[in-house]
């Protein structure tokens, strides 16, 4: 039988990844010293994904500065003191087989929150200063929901996140990783820079679309300027679902702006800009988003509620999108690309590690 395409490979630059079927970022709130520095969690848990078969393997939201951290048990990566742990990840993700990536993120308004896990409590979003928590920082003085007021950023701040950005992305160079992906999406604050619902500035990083795309773009165009070969991603969310809000048809303008910047690849997941949106969750209902965005000339990632095989591999083939980034069924199954592959008749012996095949029925 044909290679079903979730597990024919993928090359952007120089960089070939295994297969089509990926592991998005998930936050772990794993740093119990809240310094931003791995633990053994981490280099437990990424590792076992490539040892699953994972054509790639993205680490989870890391802070370009103290402040862009979402909970203060966040990964960072805003200081050379955190490539060493984050390097011995990208090190073990590689030796099992999987691409390595890291995604350089500033969670602008909604930093500062209590870490997602049971056992913390999670109502009021803002941790306060007195229980270690921080002022947080945006483009416009506008809260999400009940979380407390940000500061908004002045003009002047803006190269220094720019900076924040780039700089993340050398020691992710130096720490290994074959490719970075900058958020820029989920409410945080690139997409809250995006976003009218967030973005309320009348200087040149506000008004319309291209204002408000100016600062991911000169994020982008600083990685790419500093590492003309590294695949540069970036994650979106396509649509707020909230009337007024970006849309995936504005999503697409944008990426085609990115593409002349020098992305390589847009990963397409949607909302978490306003507690108030309406969306339509079901099965792969962000592959639609996806293709919109596709649309715009970079392939393209679609994430969200793909939960079987065969679905991925028809979200493939059907040209939505040219990769399936996936989530909680990675958490639910560490080993997925090589159940996947069974189930879809894929060379399982081509992602498996040769101490595993004693499981072979």
């Amino acid at each position: 039988m044909a290679t079903p395409k979730l597990f024919a490979p993928l090359s952007l630059r120089d960089t070939t990844f295994r297969n089509r079927l990926w592991v998005s970022p998930m936050c772990q709130y794993a740093c119990d010293a809240e310094d931003g520095r791995a633990t053994d969690w981490h280099l437990v848990h990424y590792p076992g994904f490539a040892r699953g078969g994972a054509g790639l393997v993205i680490v989870e939201a890391t802070a370009v500065t103290p402040e862009g951290r979402i909970s203060p048990r966040d990964l960072g990566i805003w200081s050379d003191g955190h490539v060493e742990g984050l390097s011995r990840i990208a090190s073990l993700v590689k030796g099992l087989g999987a691409a390595a990536a890291i995604q350089l993120a500033h969670a602008g308004r909604k930093a500062s929150t209590p870490p997602m896990l049971p056992g913390f409590e999670r109502g009021r979003g803002s941790v306060p200063e007195s229980d270690g928590g921080w002022r947080a920082v945006a483009p416009s003085a506008l809260a999400f929901g009940d979380y407390d007021t940000p500061r908004e950023l002045a003009a002047e701040e803006l190269p220094g996140i720019v900076n924040a950005f780039v700089t993340a992305a050398e020691r992710a160079v130096r720490a290994g990783f074959d490719a970075v992906e900058v958020h820029a999406a989920h409410g945080y604050l690139l997409h809250e820079f995006l976003s009218p619902l967030s973005n309320a500035r009348e200087d040149e990083y506000g008004g319309d679309l291209a204002g408000r795309a100016r600062l991911v773009r000169e994020v982008v165009r600083g990685i790419r300027a500093a590492h003309p070969d590294l695949p540069v991603f970036v994650r979106v969310s396509a649509t707020d679902w909230v009337d007024g809000g970006i849309t995936a048809h504005d999503t697409a303008t944008v990426s085609g702006w990115l593409r002349e910047d020098g992305a390589d690849f847009i990963d397409v997941s949607s909302g978490a800009n306003t507690p108030d949106a309406q969306i339509p969750v079901g099965p792969a209902y962000q592959a639609p988003l996806a293709a919109v965005v596709r649309a715009a000339g970079l392939p393209v990632g679609t994430v969200g509620m793909i939960t079987q095989s065969w679905q991925a591999e028809t979200l493939l083939t059907t040209e939505q999108a040219d990769v399936v980034i996936v989530a909680r069924e990675w958490l639910r199954d560490p080993n997925l690309a090589l159940t996947w592959a069974g189930e879809l008749r894929a060379d399982v012996a081509a992602i498996r590690p040769p101490q595993l095949f004693r499981a072979i029925r």
